[in-house]
């Protein structure tokens, strides 16, 4: 006779939860022009998540059917004694996958292999250092592109280029860089920019850069053929006959992809976003702190935030963002 495991999260619209991005840091080593504003306040040490509470939550959403788990930030790396959680994790029966800037990979990318980790997304916004420093205010092409050379070496199954587009700024190098991609043998992701937090680098109407638009200008180039593959998370992808490269466009304006949304977000503040876009939220910190090692106590936590995940986010780029957190804030 089986026994059935716990039942899995599934909202109110029928939608299941199998994929939970959970940020170990708010800080981060760069400041992208669209991810934070140029002085930031970071949280205190007390408001943020140990190792421990991270595991936990990661563990107990496992044993409630997710099946990948994606690091993110600000920069994952930069967080002390990460490696540790990430071995911890790399135990678990997911797929453990994590976005970085690439600053801290010539360092560590093997590590991450040896925990357990197969794949890895890399922000590469531009290829001309100038142009990098500008976007990111503090990185170093150099050391990022010494980043991905570091995580081919490592071994990892798949590594996946994500470059955010903005009109005016570095639309102009999407094809050089799907022509890099492709030299490396590596997948790249064009993403819309999320109006998330306020900004007054640049107008988020004037630089928006749309996934089509993006599309036609590759497609005179090479012959984008739809593909179904897909990795769990919002890309589309697209193939092209002569390169083992991946083509992918994240749209949240354009393509709005809620629809069969499977995905939530932990702050490392411990705030479960059930939506990039919405507010809807549910404070597991305060949860662990006052049930420390209290499995059921967080299992029925996670139940009920099902109840409150929204239908879809609705982004207006006319309109001042509805969202006053960073991405940094928000969990990449």
């Amino acid at each position: 006779m089986s026994v059935k495991g716990p039942a899995p999260l599934i909202d109110r619209f029928g939608r299941q939860v199998t994929y939970l991005r959970m940020s170990v840091t708010d800080r981060c080593d760069f400041r992208c022009v669209y991810c934070m504003s140029e002085d930031m306040k970071f949280l205190p040490r007390s408001e943020v998540l140990s190792l421990e509470e991270l595991y936990d939550i990661g563990a107990a959403f496992v044993r409630l059917g997710v099946n990948k788990i994606r690091l993110t930030g600000g920069e994952p790396l930069v967080r002390r004694d990460v490696l540790s959680l990430i071995e911890r994790l790399g135990q678990l029966p997911i797929e453990l996958v994590m976005t970085t800037n690439g600053s801290q990979l010539p360092g560590m990318a093997q590590d991450l292999v040896n925990a357990g980790m197969r794949r890895i997304n890399i922000s590469l916004d531009s290829l001309r250092a100038a142009r990098f420093s500008e976007l990111t205010r503090t990185g170093k092409l150099d050391k990022v592109l010494s980043g991905i050379e570091a995580a081919k070496s490592a071994g990892f199954k798949r590594i996946k280029l994500n470059a955010v587009v903005l009109k005016g700024r570095n639309d102009d190098e999407v094809l050089d860089l799907v022509d890099f991609a492709r030299r490396g043998g590596l997948d790249i992701t064009f993403i819309e920019e999320m109006p998330l937090g306020q900004i007054s680098e640049h107008g988020r109407a004037e630089s928006y850069c749309s996934s089509d638009e993006l599309r036609e200008l590759i497609g005179s180039r090479y012959s984008l053929l739809d593909s179904t593959e897909n990795t769990g998370g919002p890309s589309r992808y697209f193939r092209m006959a002569d390169s083992a490269s991946r083509i992918g466009f994240i749209s949240p304006h354009s393509h709005n992809f809620c629809g069969d949304c499977n995905r939530v977000r932990l702050t490392v503040e411990g705030m479960l976003l059930l939506c990039l876009g919405n507010e809807h939220s549910l404070d597991l910190r305060e949860i662990v702190r006052s049930y420390p090692g209290d499995a059921d106590q967080l299992e029925a936590a996670l139940r009920r935030a099902m109840d409150i995940k929204p239908e879809k986010h609705e982004f207006n780029l006319d309109e001042e963002p509805q969202i006053l957190r960073f991405m940094n804030m928000t969990g990449g």
